[in-house]
């Protein structure tokens, strides 16, 4: 599973957050999504790798701007995993 954190300017709020979620998952079949609009950032889980320039452009065409984005593997930690 992939993680990806997107620094993104233009968040205001939580309908900023919703906003930017929502184009996400129309453009992508993701395992999670969410936003913060206090940290300017969202972070995406995703089974498949995501293409960057189809990610900036979804959430460009919400009106706001991807500035950065990271990319790493996540592992699940379930509860009994040490």
């Amino acid at each position: 599973m992939e993680k990806l954190t997107l620094k993104i300017d233009g968040m205001m709020c939580g309908m900023c957050e919703a906003h930017v979620n929502d184009a996400v998952r129309r453009a992508f079949r993701v395992k999670k999504v969410t936003s913060s609009h206090g940290k300017g950032e969202t972070v995406i889980l995703s089974e498949q790798p995501l293409d960057e320039a189809a990610l900036r452009a979804a959430v460009d065409a919400t009106g706001y701007r991807v500035l950065s984005l990271k990319r790493e593997q996540y592992e699940k930690k379930g509860l009994f995993n040490i």
